[in-house]
């Protein structure tokens, strides 16, 4: 399972009643779902990494395909709506225990911006060792959202990302993504962003529009 990191946080943004001003979007409550949930996640990481990378016998695939049949009749009864599953809402987990985001956790996060650690999977491989460029954007939408909440701005949405490709984005390879909040107008969160690695070599950089919701916009 991947290290545990305890982020430095910083809420002297974060009005209490922030969630009356957030248009139609429901309010996200932290879950507590317990260690085995976190333990489920990794495991499903890695079934993701395998998935992707094995190289079996027609045999194996069957066995496979039959254990993941069954994991599939053991969890159905248990599809739940959207805010009540703890995916997305366990924020002491790599992606929040998401398996749509990647695996990365916040360091640091407050009105100065957010910091973020983590690593690419083989699950993310576009090809000849680098991480695949369509993965570069979830990644930095994920943190302008944080961004966003952090400083104390209502829940906006993503209005456009525009991101540059300075060199091959490595996998398997400890990286730092940190964004900041460049100025707001009116509604408008203007946010920009760098992924680098452990020597401070610049592999993307973003920027990027939020927009506040108005009342009746979900």
């Amino acid at each position: 399972m991947s290290e545990r990191v305890e982020p430095v946080i910083d809420r002297s943004a974060i009005e209490a009643d922030r969630y009356e001003h957030h248009g139609g979007f429901p309010k996200v409550v932290e879950a507590d779902p317990g260690p085995n949930f976190g333990e489920f996640v990794e495991a499903m990481r890695t079934l993701q990494d395998l998935a992707v990378s094995a190289d079996c016998t027609e045999e194996v695939y069957g066995q496979a395909l039959a254990q993941a049949r069954q994991l599939i009749d053991l969890l159905e009864p248990y599809r739940a709506p959207e805010l009540q599953s703890p995916a997305g809402r366990v924020t002491a987990l790599p992606g929040r225990g998401s398996l749509l985001m990647p695996p990365w956790q916040v360091v640091e996060a407050g009105p100065g911006g957010v910091r973020m650690r983590g690593r690419f999977r083989r699950y993310h491989l576009g090809g000849n060792s680098a991480v695949h460029g369509g993965v570069l954007p979830l990644l930095f939408d994920d943190l302008f959202g944080s961004l966003v909440h952090y400083a104390g701005r209502p829940i906006s949405r993503t209005a456009y990302l525009h991101v540059n490709y300075r060199k091959v984005t490595p996998l398997e390879t400890p990286l730092l993504v940190e964004g900041t909040v460049d100025r707001i107008e009116g509604r408008k969160t203007f946010v920009t962003a760098r992924l680098t690695d452990e020597s401070e070599t610049l592999l993307a950089d973003c920027e990027g529009l939020m927009v506040q919701l108005l009342p009746w916009q979900p």
